[in-house]
């Protein structure tokens, strides 16, 4: 699967220890930035990017981290295309995807262990749409807003 991934400082390490296991799992993983860490980076540089380039490609996924996942979320969301949830544990990120078609991933690092990111990120990318009638009218609900 195509997974574009983007990080902040905040989230720059689990990022990358992420971005490594996906791509021994061999995912298609487009890592959008930050490539270094940098104090002085702005999580909504990296969300944009990442929120685009799933607005263009709606069947690929895209998975941000940040401190507290929050701003990246807030980014994301802007996007009419992307339906960005924030990961706290790995049956919420599940719902997130059964039931809502999350296709983007928003990880607050201070907050999880490299494990429970793992885990999530694992759900979010196997997990799909349940598409029953109840999920399905809820997301076209969105779209008109």
């Amino acid at each position: 699967m195509k997974v574009f991934i983007g990080a902040d400082h905040g989230g720059f390490n689990l990022k990358e220890d992420i971005r490594g296991k996906l791509e021994g799992e061999r995912h298609e993983v487009i890592d959008l930035g930050n490539s270094t860490m940098d104090e002085q980076d702005d999580y909504v540089d990296f969300a944009q990017r990442v929120a685009r380039k799933v607005a263009a490609e709606p069947v690929a996924r895209g998975i941000l981290f940040c401190r507290n996942g929050m701003g990246m979320c807030i980014v994301a969301n802007r996007y009419r295309e992307v339906r960005c949830g924030i990961g706290f544990n790995t049956e919420a990120t599940r719902k997130g995807r059964s039931d809502d078609d999350i296709n983007v991933l928003s990880i607050p690092a201070d907050y999880v262990t490299r494990e429970q990111a793992l885990e999530m990120v694992r759900a979010f990318l196997s997990e799909e749409f349940s598409e029953e009638e109840k999920y399905l009218r809820r997301i076209k609900k969105l779209e008109l807003i």
